[in-house]
C-alpha cells in the first residue's frame, strides 16, 4: 500500500523515530496511525526496557501547588541535554499534575505517568524513569525550584504568609540543609550525644566539671543554631534567623527538600 508523507512526517513528530522508521511501523498497521504508534512504543519500548541499568544522573525535579495541596515530583534521566529539552519539560508537567491529581502520601508512578516518560525514553534513547514524589495536604505552601531543576523545596506551615517569605525560606532550606524544623524535633539522644562528648573532651583538657559543664552547653546551643532550621541564621539576609523572619501565628509544619539524585 501507498504511505502518504504526511502521515510519516505526523508520525515522526510523535515518536521521534526516523523517516523509514515510521514508514515500515505505517505499512506493518495499513496506515493506522494509532496502531502504527502504539506498534513503535511497545517495540522501542522492549529495548528501552533492556538498558535499565544505564545510569540515570540527571533530570529534573518539579512541583505543583493548588486545592489545598502540593505535590513535589523527581524524574531522572541519562544526560542534561534530554533534561533541559522542552519536551522533557512537557513531560515533567505532565507527570506532576497526575501526581498532584493522587492521594496523599508518597507518589506512585500511575500508567499516565509511565506513559508520558516512556514517551520520553522512545524519543531520545536514554533511560528515564521515575525517581520519587510526595503529595502534602493541609495550611499553606511555599515552593522554590532551583533555575536548573535539580535543587528544589516544598514548605508547608500553619498560618498565613506571602509568597515571598514563603519562596525565600524554601531558598534558605535548599541551601542549607536543616536536619529538623525546631530544637524540639531532635532527638534527645542525640543531644545527649553531643553533650557528653563535649564534656569528655573539655575534662581531658583539664577544664573543671563545672566548666565543662558549661562548655557542653555551649555546643549543644551551637549545633541547634547551626542545624534546626528556625533557629539559623536567614541566607538571604544573615542578621536575622528563620524564626525572626516568619510572620506571628506561622509555623513551619513541614517541608520536603530534593536535590536531584539524592
Amino acid at each position: 500500500m501507498t504511505i502518504a508523507a504526511k502521515d510519516v512526517m505526523s508520525l515522526r513528530k510523535k515518536t521521534g523515530l526516523g523517516m523509514m522508521d515510521c514508514k515500515q511501523a505505517l505499512e506493518a498497521n495499513g496506515g493506522d496511525m494509532t496502531a502504527a504508534e502504539e506498534w513503535i512504543r511497545a517495540k522501542r519500548k522492549g529495548k528501552m526496557d533492556s538498558r535499565t541499568e544505564r545510569a540515570t544522573g540527571e533530570g529534573r525535579i518539579a512541583i505543583i501547588v493548588g486545592d489545598g495541596s502540593a505535590t513535589i515530583v523527581e524524574v531522572l534521566t541519562e544526560t542534561d541535554f534530554t533534561a533541559r529539552n522542552s519536551e522533557f519539560h512537557d513531560m515533567m508537567s505532565t507527570v506532576s499534575k497526575a501526581a498532584h491529581a493522587g492521594p496523599v502520601g508518597p507518589i506512585t508512578c500511575s500508567d499516565e505517568m509511565t506513559a508520558a516518560i516512556d514517551t520520553i525514553r522512545i524519543k531520545t534513547g536514554e533511560n528515564a524513569n521515575f525517581a520519587r514524589g510526595v503529595k502534602l495536604e493541609g495550611g499553606n505552601f511555599g515552593q522554590y525550584v532551583h533555575h536548573d531543576g535539580k535543587r528544589a523545596c516544598l514548605l508547608q506551615v500553619d498560618g498565613d504568609a506571602d509568597e515571598a517569605t514563603l519562596k525565600g525560606i524554601c531558598q534558605h532550606i535548599t541551601f542549607y540543609d536543616p536536619t529538623a524544623i525546631t530544637p524540639d524535633d531532635v532527638p534527645a539522644d542525640k543531644l545527649e550525644e553531643i553533650r557528653n562528648k563535649a564534656i569528655q573532651e573539655a575534662k581531658d583538657s583539664g577544664k573543671p566539671e563545672e566548666i565543662a559543664q558549661k562548655m557542653s552547653e555551649g555546643k549543644v546551643r551551637k549545633f541547634l543554631e547551626e542545624n534546626t532550621l528556625i533557629k539559623q541564621k536567614y541566607v538571604l539576609d544573615e542578621s536575622t534567623t528563620i524564626e525572626d523572619v516568619l510572620p506571628k501565628g506561622c509555623t513551619i509544619t513541614n517541608f520536603v527538600r530534593y536535590t536531584l539524585g539524592g
